[in-house]
């Protein structure tokens, strides 16, 4: 239970890297731009060759899959909306000025990215005994731009360094927990369902990711 913890803390100690990155680089938006290009590509890898893959192998010709996958879809869909209106509308944005009235808002925003991620590393290890190595590689490089950019804003707006810091590390050691609890909660869970899970986190990354791409070229 240890290691699951502690590779889920792992996993997502690029978001408190990310927040040293702002105090210590000024990164262009090219920069990031690769950065995010390659996050996203390591995490649709590992959604279509790790997730959705085994979730078709525990569903056994059932209908879980396909039913977790539109549903993690429209939960992302539905949510991000909800987020949006409460005012996280550009808490991705480089450079917009995330201001206290939105913080709220915006840690929701990063919950609903990182606990079915943390949550599928967890039921990884459970499942096979060992972390999934491209799970883990693509959760962490695709937490650090989202990171960066967050911090970006937060420090544009009057956010000191320690507090964010500090809001990272505390949104580590919860999406760790998440990881434990994907690891141990599961353990007489139905192979129908686990693939229902497993697919779940693979719509919502799915989505996450177009959704992302087509407000930032489309709006």
């Amino acid at each position: 239970m240890l290691d699951a913890f502690l590779w889920g803390l792992l996993a997502t100690s690029s978001l408190v890297l990310g927040g040293l990155i702002i105090s210590w680089f000024s990164l262009s938006k090219k920069a990031l731009g690769i950065i995010m290009a390659f996050g996203a590509g390591t995490l649709i890898s590992a959604v279509a060759y790790e997730l959705i893959y085994e979730a078709v192998k525990l569903g056994r010709g059932s209908f879980y899959p396909g039913i977790g996958f539109f549903t993690g879809a429209f939960t992302f869909y539905f949510s991000d909306l909800l987020i949006e209106k409460l005012g996280a509308k550009d808490r991705m944005t480089i450079g917009a000025s995330h201001s206290t009235k939105i913080v709220i808002p915006m840690i929701l925003a990063i919950i609903l990215d990182g606990i079915p991620e943390s949550i599928v590393i967890g039921l990884g290890i459970f499942e096979e005994g060992t972390v999934s190595i491209a799970m883990l590689v693509a959760v962490f490089i695709s937490n650090l731009p989202e990171s960066v950019a967050a911090s970006t804003g937060m420090k544009s707006g009057g956010w000191g360094l320690k507090k964010i810091i500090l809001l990272w590390i505390c949104l580590a050691f919860i999406f760790a927990l998440s990881t434990l609890a994907g690891y141990s909660l599961f353990t007489n869970t139905s192979k129908e369902w686990l693939s229902f899970i497993q697919a779940f986190a693979g719509g919502v990354y799915i989505f996450k990711l177009n959704w992302t791409f087509a407000k930032r070229v489309f709006c």
